[in-house]
């Protein structure tokens, strides 16, 4: 019952219910099976008792897919630790036993439910990591653009002052957001790499870093493009190139970690970051930041240690 009530209905995952670009119908299948999959961690979730019955159902789904499902688990468990009657703890359960491997894609899950619950309960969401809670964000701003098409991509709307986690980094919290959006037009531009830059170009300068961070790790995570679709992509970010290669390693960090592996991330990261996934993924190990909790001035305001991180990353692929 708690399942059938909170679970959103999968024709909201359709591209023409969403009004989203088809470029051809194997992208619009691999997107809206993203989209199913994702419905399917989140109704799990909410119908297990615990945790481990909820990674018994998810383990079940095609590897290509399986992050999404433990994504959309996350959001699941986050939505009933945030309703006023909820209890809590669920998230914590999960990222502490069968969720750990995934945690990258669980943070971005918890993310989703921010958009879903009122914020005076969002203090009942848990995302402790100082390094990856800003994931947390990134999955705000995919729900956002996914959901709120018109007012987040063609309006380019930007929330003021957003208050999460601090308020004194609400700056940088709108660039988390951002790479949530720039996630999100690989899905609202249906995997058409052409399209998807030129929807970047037209938002301002200033945010189309943190966009080609979120397409390329999209592009990397989800696929849907041929490496031909990718250079063109590659190309057509141009000086923000390592930007978007710092996404896509993020991606293969995420699918290395989980032992998600599938065949269409070698190409991607070997155009967008001339590297192999192993080693990608190796790069952002090696550059972790020392303090995870460190805050440092940057031009437009404070930055945590998180942007530090992703800076060092792209810097190895400038």
């Amino acid at each position: 019952m708690r399942s059938l009530v909170l679970t959103p209905k999968e024709s909201a995952v359709r591209l023409d219910v969403r009004g989203f670009h088809e470029k051809d119908p194997e992208a619009r299948e691999l997107l809206e099976t993203v989209g199913r999959t994702f419905l399917s961690g989140y109704a799990a979730a909410t119908a297990a008792s615990s945790p481990v019955e909820a990674a018994a159902r998810l383990d079940r789904i095609p590897v290509r897919f399986r992050g999404f499902a433990y994504e959309g688990a996350a959001m699941g468990l986050a939505v009933m630790d945030g309703l006023p009657a909820g209890g809590n703890g669920r998230v914590e359960a999960f990222l502490a036993g069968p969720g750990d491997p995934h945690a990258y894609m669980a943070y971005v899950g918890v993310g989703w439910a921010m958009a879903r619950l009122p914020r005076f309960r969002w203090r009942a969401l848990h995302a402790p990591d100082p390094l990856l809670r800003w994931l947390a964000l990134d999955g705000y701003g995919f729900h956002q653009a996914y959901f709120r098409t018109e007012r987040y991509v063609r309006q380019q709307y930007r929330d003021a002052a957003f208050p999460w986690p601090d308020r004194k980094l609400s700056g940088y919290a709108a660039r988390a957001i951002d790479q949530g959006i720039g996630r999100a037009l690989w899905f609202v531009c249906g995997t058409d790499a052409e399209l998807a830059a030129s929807t970047i170009e037209g938002f301002a300068p200033a945010r189309h870093p943190d966009l080609w961070s979120g397409v390329g790790l999209a592009a990397t995570y989800a696929g849907g493009a041929a490496e031909k679709e990718l250079t063109v992509l590659k190309d057509r970010a141009g000086t923000h190139r390592r930007w978007l290669a710092q996404g896509s390693a993020f991606a293969a960090e995420a699918r290395l970690r989980a032992g998600l592996l599938v065949p269409h991330v070698e190409p991607a990261v070997r155009v967008l970051c001339d590297s192999t996934p192993q080693a990608a993924a190796l790069v952002c190990a090696e550059r972790l930041p020392d303090d995870p909790d460190r805050v440092d001035d940057g031009p437009d305001g404070p930055v945590p240690a998180f942007e530090t991180w992703r800076d060092r990353i792209a810097g190895e692929f400038a």
